[in-house]
């Protein structure tokens, strides 16, 4: 029998402007714990490693220190436009939205995508009125927003003219006592971090599963999208390779085809996890100004967190074991 393993990433970046609080730092690694131990119990049960990234990804969404779902940064409109991708590494299934407005969670669309159409891929009204005939919750627009997004979204507005901030800006915030609230400083530089999340799973069963979930750019022009829900560019998964998240500068991601690329290094040259991985973070992306990192697993339960930039969120539980998180190179 296989031993299970779960992977999360919350974005990469650079170090905080002022060094964070501990109280800062404890409130992201405490969530990240929370997300794998909560996640991680579908493992531990002999669920599926496809549920488990559901899930996983789910309450990533859920919790707005991270930008997807709630929490979601905004466009230069003032608006929200969500994306998410999953595929299942047991039989290559996928699936993808973009340019979500209204559903609460847009892993379960990706989801239901790969499982309830002919297709891999919805966008804009389709991929709302997918959601919809599916009986996926939506919800007013307004519940993404929080007071910080909007607050970053008019300061990018006012210091850059235009300008696209990667995630969201570390201003104001509510107490750190409260886990809904933002810290009043982010361990990792806000203005700078590049916003995702995304988890990889192995499962009992040695089948691996990832999904990719995110709110976009702070101050983006509608319709732009990233890599996030493109396969084989922000998310990818095959049993005979690896599984894989990504999190950066989603152009170059997307140009770069990086999630992907780590799976046929492994297969067409028989490179390590490890050697794979490294070799698109470290030499492939920093050609082209690529920034970021990404979470993958392979088949044996190997753990890979790579990334170039001061920081990435990030963490992974065995089954019967405590959740590693880091945020820090």
């Amino acid at each position: 029998m296989t031993e299970a393993v779960l992977a999360i990433h919350g974005g990469a970046g650079a170090m905080a402007r002022i060094d964070a609080s501990d109280e800062a730092r404890q409130q992201y690694e405490n969530a990240l714990r929370d997300i794998l131990r909560n996640a991680g119990r579908v493992l531990a049960q002999g669920g599926k490693a496809l549920d488990a990234v559901t899930e996983a990804v789910r309450l990533l969404e859920e919790c707005p220190l991270f930008n997807a779902g709630h929490g979601a940064v905004l466009t230069s409109a003032g608006t929200h436009e969500l994306d998410a991708a999953i595929m299942d590494g047991s039989n290559l299934r996928s699936g993808a939205v973009a340019n979500l407005k209204t559903v609460r969670n847009p892993v379960l669309a990706a989801r239901a995508v790969m499982e309830r159409s002919q297709h891999v891929m919805f966008v804009a009204d389709g991929a709302e009125a997918f959601a919809r005939s599916q009986g996926l919750e939506c919800v007013d627009p307004a519940f993404f927003s929080t007071p910080l997004r909007r607050e970053q979204l008019e300061r990018v507005r006012r210091a850059s003219a235009g300008e696209v901030a990667l995630d969201h800006d570390s201003g104001g915030a509510r107490s750190v006592g409260d886990p809904l609230a933002f810290p009043t400083q982010a361990p990792l530089d806000e203005d700078r971090k590049l916003g995702t999340v995304g988890a990889v799973a192995l499962d009992v069963n040695g089948n691996l599963a990832a999904a990719t979930s995110t709110g976009g750019m702070t101050n983006k022009q509608p319709g732009r999208v990233g890599d996030a829900p493109l396969i084989g560019a922000g998310c990818y998964a095959d049993n005979r390779t690896c599984a894989v998240s990504t999190t950066g500068t989603g152009e170059m991601f997307i140009r770069m085809v990086a999630a992907y690329d780590i799976a046929a290094r492994m297969e067409y040259t028989g490179a390590s996890l490890e050697q794979a991985a490294s070799h698109v973070i470290y030499d492939k992306l920093p050609r082209i100004d690529g920034r970021g990192g990404l979470i993958a697993l392979d088949a044996q339960g190997n753990v890979c967190m790579p990334f170039n930039t001061e920081g990435m969120y990030r963490g992974f539980i065995r089954a019967g074991q405590a959740p590693v998180v880091a945020i820090y190179q």
